[in-house]
């Protein structure tokens, strides 16, 4: 091989090897931008320490969860309490969400993913009220489309980030939290109403009844029983326990009238107990499957027995609680009333027939 051949291979060499860099600098400049972030954090930064408030906001209607000390409360129920495990598990599932697939998007399929004004914002702020992080949740993503697709848990949610509104993101969880129903958030804890002594029923109008026993555990008695009425044992127990496990449904506007939760003319239940205690449970309209209730409690306790300090120290945090229920306008569902809302001749044993 001569010079001048050897300087053309060599020529060719590199013009080659030039070619193989730029069609490899090309390759990585032309893959999608989107390859990378897949399994990345989806809200970058957020900290669950820094998380003071999470505003939820959809179509005509927001809700405000705000960290008061260490409580969580609900802001537009008056600051009624929160249920602290559930926004406990939706800021960490937060923190959890991963890009499992992302796009560019345009205007009309934001719209179609509900990804516009149509979905749901999340914002969580600090104790300042500025944001930490914020995204619309649009609707739910499906591997295959069921049935009922409203009614289907959901593979996932398409999420349209704020700073990024251009680009549509899928993650694993549906985020089913994120609504602003108030029901989904309030502390359902009610009254846990023991010891009771006397029960009361006084309807709006109708038959009311008393029933009440010497000792906690003795049988109860009808007041006022005529000769031939005889109390069924079961019914009175039934009756007395319902306020042993009143848990709520869900807290009403403040704005509610009385007139509109049927609390202007309310039934009344009024128990008193063994421990010193009063409570008055006013009892409105329905709405749909729920009551509308207004509780209050009256007195202090006073615990005796072996186990009176114990029975004390709980009675105290107990109702520390039911006390922080009056003032609010409390839904409850109706199958947790219907044993003690019952008119008198429902209480009564029935009659025995007569032997032929």
């Amino acid at each position: 091989m001569n010079a001048r051949v050897a300087a053309i291979l060599i020529l060719l060499l590199a013009v080659l090897g030039g070619g193989a860099l730029l069609y490899h600098q090309q390759g990585q400049t032309q893959r999608p931008a989107e390859a990378g972030a897949l399994g990345q954090t989806l809200l970058k930064g957020l900290k669950a320490a820094e998380v003071s408030a999470i505003q939820i906001r959809e179509p005509g209607s927001t809700l405000t969860l705000e960290r008061r000390g260490e409580r969580w409360v609900v802001a537009e129920r008056d600051g009624f309490p929160a249920d602290l495990d559930r926004v406990r598990d939706f800021v960490l599932k937060a923190l959890e969400l991963k890009i499992g697939q992302t796009e560019p998007i345009g205007d009309k399929d934001r719209a179609r993913l509900n990804l516009d004004a149509s979905g749901t914002l999340v914002e969580f702020k600090d104790a300042k009220g500025a944001s930490l992080a914020r995204f619309i949740a649009g609707k739910k993503f499906f591997k295959r489309e069921p049935e009922n697709p409203d009614q289907a848990a959901g593979d996932g949610r398409f999420v349209l980030l704020s700073e990024d509104p251009g680009r549509v993101v899928v993650v694993s969880n549906a985020l089913a939290q994120a609504t602003a129903k108030s029901a989904d958030w309030v502390s359902r804890s009610g009254l846990a109403v023991e010891k009771v002594q006397s029960l009361e029923y006084r309807p709006a109008g109708g038959d009311g009844w008393k029933i009440e026993r010497p000792g906690d555990n003795a049988d109860w008695m009808l007041a006022g029983a005529k000769a031939h009425e005889k109390l069924e044992i079961t019914k009175a127990n039934a009756a007395a326990y319902s306020l042993a496990s009143l848990d709520l449904a869900d807290v009403a506007p403040r704005d509610l009238k009385p007139e509109d939760s049927g609390l202007d003319q309310p039934a009344v239940l009024a128990a008193t107990t063994f421990d010193g205690l009063s409570y008055t449970v006013h009892v409105g309209k329905l709405a749909g499957e729920q009551y509308y209730v207004a509780v209050s409690v009256a007195g202090e306790p006073k615990t005796e027995g072996k186990d009176a300090e114990e029975r004390g120290r709980k009675l105290a945090e107990r109702l520390a609680r039911e006390r922080s229920l009056a003032g609010h306008v409390l839904l409850v569902a109706k199958n947790r009333l219907d044993d003690v809302l019952k008119p008198r001749a429902e209480l009564l044993a029935r009659p025995q027939e007569n032997k032929k």
